[in-house]
């Protein structure tokens, strides 16, 4: 015999998508926030990038460790088969990306770097559409645009101040820009992992294997490298792991979970969005009129996926 909804039950299916969908746009907001932090924290470690990532990925593990022991959930991370697969694909991925960023600084700029970092977003639409069949709408694509220009705008790269840094177009620069399009593929690549694994896969235990990985790929950094010395500087890094890594990411990941890749895409733009601004309110560096202009493109692209 055929069951039919009741009124209260279609009612009830109908709303929880839209609520869902609010919970996500916050969850990716927060997140972004929490990274926009990143910057204060890494510059008053005063280490080396990498040695940053991988206290970053050591410090992440142990307190995803600690959460999922409090909270009972330790048995998410036990994987197997395609979730394990998954979960330590988004792992390397996401080290690449990172290895691959900071490749690319040293042979362009910050700014340049971050620029062509940021074009992953774009990534994440074009292949939402082409593989998982999901619809961009005429108004996401150019509010993805505006957002990346924005961005562009922010950091000062057509201030001349970026272009100034980055140096002569030459072999290294060219090596430089490519390898920063292949740190953003690899981080458009995690962003879909995490929405397509979510149901094997908790955003828990995304970010706790991606530490895993982390601890594992970079683990004779520091000893061939130098060890912090004693002091303010550790506490920093702990942060970096608790704060940046151990909070942040689960709260990203659950947030994709309830979005469609379009929305995931434009959100990713809060997280440069308040670095800018962080950086201006901690450090006083303060930003050009070109600058604040970027700041207000992103801030308006951003509208486009406010809840309605």
């Amino acid at each position: 015999m055929r069951t039919v909804a009741g009124p209260t039950a279609v009612a009830a299916a109908d709303s929880a998508a839209p609520a869902r969908e609010r919970q996500g746009v916050v969850l990716m907001v927060a997140g972004g926030l929490l990274l926009g932090t990143i910057g204060v924290f890494v510059e008053e470690a005063g280490q080396h990038p990498l040695t940053s990532v991988w206290f970053r990925c050591v410090f992440g593990a142990l307190a995803l460790l600690a959460w999922g022991a409090a909270s009972g959930r330790l048995r998410e991370l036990r994987l197997r088969g395609a979730g394990l697969a998954a979960a330590l694909a988004a792992g390397v991925l996401m080290i690449n990306n990172w290895a691959l960023f900071f490749a690319a600084i040293e042979r362009t700029s910050i700014g340049v770097a971050t620029v062509v970092f940021h074009v992953q977003p774009l990534w994440v639409m074009a292949v939402g559409a082409w593989w998982l069949r999901e619809p961009v709408t005429r108004r996401q694509l150019g509010a993805a645009l505006l957002a990346l220009l924005g961005l562009a705008l922010a950091t000062g790269l057509l201030d001349g101040a970026a272009a100034r840094g980055a140096g002569r177009l030459d072999g290294r620069y060219v090596i430089g820009l490519l390898l920063c399009l292949g740190g953003s593929l690899s981080y458009a690549a995690v962003t879909l992992i995490a929405k397509l694994a979510h149901e094997r896969v908790s955003s828990f235990a995304l970010a706790w294997w991606q530490c895993a990985v982390g601890t594992v790929a970079l683990a004779a950094w520091p000893w061939l490298h130098g060890w912090p010395a004693a002091g303010v500087s550790w506490a920093w890094l702990v942060g970096l792991g608790v704060i940046h890594t151990g909070l942040a990411y689960v709260v990203l990941y659950a947030g994709m979970a309830r979005l469609a890749t379009g929305r995931i895409a434009l959100l990713q733009f809060v997280y440069p969005a308040s670095a800018v601004g962080v950086d201006w309110l901690v450090y006083g560096r303060a930003l050009s009129p070109m600058q604040l202009g970027g700041v207000a493109l992103m801030a308006l692209a951003l509208l486009a996926v406010r809840p309605r």
